[in-house]
């Protein structure tokens, strides 16, 4: 159990909070770059602040405060220009700093009168990688935007899908250090709720959590399995402070605010090596639902069932009343690495995984199960056959709503047709 007091350090993430400042020390996947094809201004709310993202005329993207300094106009309705954004209201405009550059009327009235400084909105640093837009929100010098070597693998179709989630951002990683729940929630649920009362799926033997570079290496291996299996010789990277990777795709949980949670999927495939060579031109980015039409919770895809668990919780889980047990282990460690990084910030300290040498920063590799495989690509009868790459040739399983083309666009890729399957006998183990 966790006192209240540490319960709320540990969860509480708005302007001026202990978890919230160290949270912006790190970069953020915030959006997908595919969402400006159709529009240049997207309002946006991270870490209890009310934002605005867009992409000027020149092609640069820019995130400030939303409200317009002169009288509060949201700068959501905003006109973009060349080099920033401007208020619809009276044409103030900013540039991607926030800072305000041009007041028409005043400076018709008062030409080259100075403009307070007074009037610059908070404004943050974006780049974009892997077909998503990122940002940094901490104290400079920013350190580097992490150059994940899956970043660059050739030959894969790439899909980022978003959903954000009523809930504390903290539940949500806890569940990367959580490995017996893909027994329960992922194999045993779903496969009960299928009509299947056979057997259920083997249980974990053992598990483990254990330090690394950029984070924590989750271990775990099931019964009739040991040591020997990549699931605990290669095993789970958990990404610091707020991510996971799969080898087949990343996750991060950006926090909203307290009570709600952006949840980011950036998935992989390798093209069967029959298809090779292949370029994507763009990284599709869609919104992934979390109830259906009646407004039930959709259960049928993985990542939709985290989510259940997830906000089931409550919007901010109350740790003061759970009973941690032997399978907690990881997430007892998961804890007391951020109490550590809290301490360590409080004494002007870095926290851990923050990447600052340039040339370190260059593909950088992390622990993958069937590493080579996903960046190599094997020929199509032996992918369909593949305990990782198998599942996502037949369905993107990980999230439900895919938009059809988007569906088309990777049959084409793969030069495949997918078709529905029982998602409980499929489920990586």
């Amino acid at each position: 159990m966790l006192p209240p007091e540490k319960n709320r350090l540990l969860t509480e993430v708005g302007p001026g909070t202990p978890m919230g400042d160290l949270l912006r020390r790190y970069w953020h996947p915030i959006a997908g770059v595919t969402e400006f094809e159709a529009k240049a201004v997207k309002p946006i709310r991270l870490f209890g602040e009310n934002l605005v993202l867009f992409k000027t005329l020149a092609g640069d993207f820019g995130l400030i405060a939303r409200r317009c300094a002169h009288r509060g106009s949201d700068l959501s309705f905003g006109i973009v220009e060349e080099d920033g954004l401007r208020c619809g209201y009276h044409g103030w405009q900013y540039d991607r700093t926030g800072a305000c550059v041009f007041r028409p009327f005043e400076n018709a009235v008062n030409p080259g009168q100075a403009i307070p400084p007074s009037t610059k909105l908070a404004g943050y640093p974006v780049q974009v990688k892997g077909g998503m837009i990122w940002t940094y929100m901490g104290p400079q010098p920013a350190p580097l935007l992490p150059d994940w070597e899956t970043f660059s693998w050739p030959n894969c179709y790439t899909q980022v899908v978003i959903a954000e989630i009523p809930c504390n951002w903290l539940q949500c990683q806890e569940n990367t250090v959580d490995p017996v729940h893909f027994e329960w929630m992922h194999n045993n649920g779903p496969q009960r709720r299928a009509g299947d009362f056979g057997p259920y799926s083997p249980p974990t033997i053992d598990l483990q959590v254990e330090d690394f570079e950029y984070g924590l290496i989750s271990r775990r291996f099931r019964e009739g399995t040991d040591k020997t299996t990549p699931l605990w010789s290669v095993g789970r990277a958990i990404l610091w402070p707020n991510g996971w990777y799969f080898g087949h795709h990343f996750e991060w949980k950006v926090p909203i605010d307290d009570e709600n949670t952006l949840f980011i999927t950036w998935s992989i495939l390798h093209v069967p090596t029959e298809c090779e060579p292949y370029v994507q031109t763009r990284i599709p980015t869609w919104y992934a639902p979390i109830k259906d039409e009646n407004g039930e919770w959709i259960l049928s895809h993985v990542g939709n069932q985290d989510i259940v668990a997830w906000v089931s919780q409550g919007r901010i889980a109350d740790r003061t009343h759970e009973h941690l047990g032997a399978s907690d282990r990881g997430v007892a460690m998961l804890r007391r690495r951020l109490f550590d990084d809290l301490a360590a910030v409080a004494a002007g300290r870095e926290p851990r995984g923050i990447i600052r040498n340039p040339e370190r920063n260059v593909r950088i590799e992390l622990p993958c199960i069937a590493r080579e495989d996903l960046k190599n690509g094997l020929p199509r009868a032996e992918m369909q056959r593949h305990p990782v790459m198998g599942p996502f040739l037949r369905d993107y399983y990980s999230m439900a709503g895919q938009p059809e083309e988007i569906k088309e666009e990777f049959e084409q890729a793969m030069s495949v047709r997918q078709s529905t399957f029982l998602r409980h006998k499929f489920v990586p183990q």
